[in-house]
């Protein structure tokens, strides 16, 4: 009988292991076996033999790629990182723990927070392209600086864009189209916690912020590990906001020398992919899979200690 159970579980998974099998785990592997093919042509479908030459070439500083992937697409990857993820969580937490206090109009504002995370990122980046333009923005017209360049350069004064204002810019795109899935998440976690516990510490006297910090983010703890890790996932494969916001260009802000000074990693596996250099995005693909591994790892680590269920 229970042979029997096992093999109808197998049945009932045999679609999901299949799906998973041709659209995620041969892709990793065929994508771990063309970072080290030598000149893989996926148009003509011809490759060479084995070598390490893609991986010298994206990472030693004699590579032709060190340049775009070490000294520009890393850094931008790790520092959109570390800055959009901790004030995304932060700022959606507070929206939520705001939006369950509130009674009048709830309904409202929740789909009103929600409606960026149905729109397309693309679409978003366009508009954001605009609210942050050199001449009409509205960003400059509400802070009274017309003429900064944020996204393009300044054609009448001729300046160039500043790195941290482009850097501002795609920050601002990033944790504003995250926040609403965060605070979905949060806000299912929080009508799920029991009112006795904000009771007890009602009669212990215990502040809104202390309440807060004592109460409400451990019980969200699970919540919180969840996001943290999808945020961090999601930021280090950031594309669509580079695209959205700066074109195919990927912020090349000195014409001069061409450099993308604003792509990300996954940027550069699309753009080399686009250049029929597939190994080299293949190298760089196993790169930022092992630093997303690293990074999810220490995390779970960490949660040991921090998270309460």
């Amino acid at each position: 009988m229970e042979s029997k159970n096992n093999w109808k579980a197998w049945l009932y998974l045999a679609p999901t292991i299949i799906l998973l099998s041709v659209f995620t785990f041969y892709p990793i592997i065929n994508t771990f076996v063309v970072s080290f093919t030598a000149d893989y042509d996926y148009v003509l479908g011809s490759k060479g033999g084995f070598t390490f030459q893609n991986y010298i070439e994206v990472l030693s500083p004699n590579g032709i790629f060190f340049d775009d992937v070490i000294k520009t697409a890393l850094p931008n990857t790790l520092l959109l990182t570390f800055v959009t993820v901790p004030v995304s969580i932060i700022l959606s937490l507070a929206i939520a723990i705001g939006l369950n206090s509130i009674k009048a109009l709830k309904k409202i504002f929740q789909t009103v927070f929600f409606m960026p995370y149905v729109t397309n990122a693309i679409a978003i980046g366009m508009v954001f392209s605009v609210i942050f333009d050199t001449q009409y923005g509205l960003f400059n017209a509400m802070f009274g600086i017309q003429g900064h360049p944020w996204i393009t350069m300044n054609l009448q004064t001729g300046e160039a864009v500043n790195y941290w204002s482009a850097f501002f810019a795609i920050c601002f795109y990033i944790v504003w189209h995250s926040l609403p899935y965060k605070i979905l998440i949060f806000l299912g976690g929080l009508q799920n916690v029991d009112n006795q516990y904000y009771d007890a510490a009602k009669i212990d006297g215990a502040s809104r912020l202390k309440t807060i910090m004592k109460v409400t983010i451990p019980l969200l703890s699970p919540q919180i590990l969840y996001i943290m890790i999808t945020s961090f996932i999601g930021a280090f494969k950031e594309y669509n906001s580079v695209i959205g916001l700066f074109g195919k260009d990927g912020g090349t802000f000195d014409v001069t020398t061409g450099q993308k000074n604003m792509q990300t990693i996954v940027y550069f596996i699309y753009d080399q992919i686009s250049e029929n250099q597939v190994q080299y995005a293949s190298a760089a693909a196993v790169l930022l899979f092992i630093l997303i591994l690293i990074f999810t790892g220490i995390q779970f680590k960490v949660s040991k200690r921090r998270v309460h269920y």
